[in-house]
């Protein structure tokens, strides 16, 4: 981390023209380049790597919240959705029969695993809440897996990405199908530090999360790319040959691997396969908070209420001018995860998330989404969304 530290302090001063802004700015990097320096002391030896990783990620996202200035969306340059920007379910072929198991075997099936049931009343990770004859949205979904697998005598994977506040209980939870026929895999999303609001700095004093929980937080399901390259998984799953993912919350049981998407994707008409596919619907007012679709500089974007200026958040309920709604049910390619965050491309909006802790001291947390990866998938072989 010292290198970046080093980068900050040699970086020409400003002239006299630009603004004290930018002053304060760059103060701001490197005393939380410090900061990091110093948790990160804190740190097991055999936690170091996977810690170094996750702040190195925590430092370009606070970068960016640094330099990006003003709402992440002009109001005024959202354009008119392209008449080919969604494209209809109803549209789509089947596979053929012998194809399936073939396909089948090039798809690994991801769920978000990170959050807790306290919205629901509820203690310990979401996916752990029975909702059916007592099983669970774990148990469920692991049926599903399994359920798939025998049908067509392939093997599937399931991917869970926890969190530091799921992933203990869910270890404990995932003995229980070892005897099924799926291969369970996880892997943790990044832990970042919370930022005094005031300060901009981190408000955690050391890196032992669980003796001060409140100092940290999961960054959103944008996390997601980084997490799985840096976890190995990626590589893993590129080496058996796999393709695509199939993303989705664990709580969202209508998300089950539809072959005729699947079969756009591996067998597509034009011969160019898409790396990005958003599974959309009809908007309703019961979902007006939830993102929706935007054309925006050219390129489909996701747009999420946090982002919206106050003035305009009436018109972003609209289900008259925004139609669609995210269903958070994602096919990406696996070799585009990998050549994006290679290539450094990833760019998702940051929701900046202000929270205040049981202290009354007041932080914020810098956080992404899943679907705002959108634009980064490029052109012929890029992205567009799927009506269900």
């Amino acid at each position: 981390m010292n290198s970046f530290l080093e980068q900050l302090r040699h970086q020409r001063a400003p002239s006299g023209s630009r603004e004290f802004k930018e002053l304060t700015k760059k103060d701001a990097q490197i005393q939380l380049a410090q900061e990091l320096d110093k948790l990160h002391a804190t740190t097991p030896e055999e936690k170091k790597w996977q810690k170094q990783k996750e702040f190195d990620g925590f430092q370009r996202l606070y970068q960016r919240f640094l330099q990006e200035e003003g709402p992440s969306v002009e109001w005024e340059s959202i354009e008119k959705l392209p008449e080919n920007a969604v494209k209809n379910y109803s549209t789509l072929s089947q596979p053929a029969a012998e194809q399936v198991q073939s396909m089948l075997s090039k798809l690994v099936v991801v769920k978000l695993n990170g959050g807790l049931g306290t919205s629901m009343g509820c203690q310990g990770p979401k996916s752990v809440i029975a909702v059916r004859s007592d099983l669970t949205f774990l148990d469920l979904t692991v049926q599903q897996i399994e359920h798939l697998n025998k049908t067509y005598r392939t093997n599937v994977p399931l991917v869970l990405m926890n969190s530091f506040n799921t992933d203990e209980d869910t270890q404990k939870v995932i003995r229980k199908y070892k005897g099924l026929q799926v291969d369970i895999h996880t892997f943790n999303q990044s832990c970042y530090p919370r930022i005094n609001r005031e300060s901009l700095l981190p408000v955690a004093k050391n890196c032992n999360v669980e003796s001060d929980i409140e100092a940290w937080y999961p960054p959103g399901h944008g996390d997601f790319y980084e997490s799985l390259y840096n976890s190995g998984l990626l590589k893993k799953f590129l080496d058996e040959g796999r393709e695509y993912c199939f993303i989705s919350n664990i709580d969202n049981l209508g998300a089950t691997v539809d072959l005729n998407i699947l079969n756009l994707l591996l067998n597509p008409e034009d011969n160019k396969s898409p790396e990005f596919v958003m599974e959309v619907t009809d908007k309703t007012r019961a979902d007006v908070k939830g993102g929706t679709l935007i054309q925006y500089e050219g390129k489909l974007r996701l747009l999420e209420i946090a982002q919206v200026p106050k003035e305009h958040v009436d018109d972003f309920k609209s289900v008259k001018t925004f139609k669609f709604f995210n269903t958070n049910n994602l096919w990406v390619k696996l070799d585009a995860i990998d050549r994006v965050i290679k290539k450094g491309d990833l760019n998702m909006e940051i929701i900046v998330n202000n929270k205040t802790l049981n202290n009354g001291l007041n932080v914020i947390q810098l956080e992404t989404a899943v679907g705002a990866a959108m634009k980064t998938f490029e052109g012929g072989l890029g992205e567009f969304c799927l009506k269900i």
